[in-house]
């Protein structure tokens, strides 16, 4: 790499990590003249700093090639398959076992820009225009799945949808995911009765509480918004298509379990108090 390093770049371990997930190039065609590396590490940027894609650093491979290899790794299913081995790396260096036994959920709702695009709407609870992130995460606040829909679409709605993409396939050990108030609902424990195998447990405020309250099993799903909260990408939701946004939240999360996993993050900053809870 010949040029000055930006706080983003990959360090050569945490290359190490990703390297081999990414898909190879063609067999058969023209050997591949672009850095797998500088692709990467120009998304990282442009998520952890909020760039425009045009705005890219020239130091960087051109921004349409970055912009390309980007959306070939969201049809490919690459980001989804990246982010679900590492976080087993994640689980198993943390002394856990690879796949979870419980989870939560929760919701966010974020601004969108200008930029034209799908599925925008009124949050009336929170008092937002733009869009609704949609996470389920395990104990250690490591991403499972993200769907990202209208704000105006309801938190038992967009359950429904992320759920569906933690299955009992995928995840056999999860037994257990807990929620807030909002998703009381009983059309979707009907839905669940008949989708998934796992359980909706609803953890309440106390009656006389006040302002913020860390609600035990819950509060993970609230740390991880603040660890995505740190990319400036995520401010708002700056993207024409949800399913680009979902690929917004899996880089930045990616970026945190490389970093974990390659020791550039204290590990008190993923321990959680209840051990059971693995």
């Amino acid at each position: 790499m010949e040029r000055k390093p930006y706080p983003t770049d990959l360090t050569d371990e945490q290359w190490k990590l990703v390297e081999p997930y990414l898909p190879d190039a063609k067999a058969g065609g023209r050997p591949r003249k672009t850095d797998l590396r500088e692709v990467l590490n120009a998304l990282l940027y442009l998520v952890r700093s909020g760039c425009q894609w045009r705005m890219i650093p020239h130091e960087f491979p051109p921004w349409r090639t970055c912009y390309n290899y980007y959306r070939a790794w969201i049809d490919s299913g690459t980001w989804d398959e990246m982010a679900y081995l590492l976080r087993t790396d994640v689980r198993i260096e943390a002394g856990r076992k690879d796949q979870p036994r419980v989870a939560a959920i929760d919701s966010q709702s974020v601004k969108t820009t200008e930029q034209g695009g799908e599925e925008r709407g009124y949050d009336g609870g929170k008092k937002v225009a733009g869009r609704k992130r949609h996470i389920v995460v395990d104990s250690l606040g490591m991403l499972l799945a993200v769907v990202v829909t209208s704000a105006a679409v309801d938190d038992a709605t967009g359950a429904k949808q992320v759920m569906a993409l933690v299955d009992s396939e995928g995840y056999p050990r999860l037994r257990t995911v807990y929620g807030d108030n909002k998703y009381h609902n009983y059309d979707l424990y009907d839905w669940m009765d008949d989708n998934v195998k796992y359980r909706l447990h609803i953890v309440r405020r106390p009656k006389d509480a006040e302002g913020f309250v860390r609600l035990p099993q819950r509060w993970v799903v609230e740390r991880t918004f603040s660890w995505l909260g740190r990319s400036r990408r995520l401010h708002k939701d700056c993207e024409k298509l949800t399913e680009t946004s979902a690929a917004m939240v899996k880089i930045a999360m990616i970026h945190l379990m490389v970093r974990r996993l390659a020791s550039d993050t204290p590990a008190e900053e993923f321990a959680y108090e209840d051990k059971k809870a693995a």
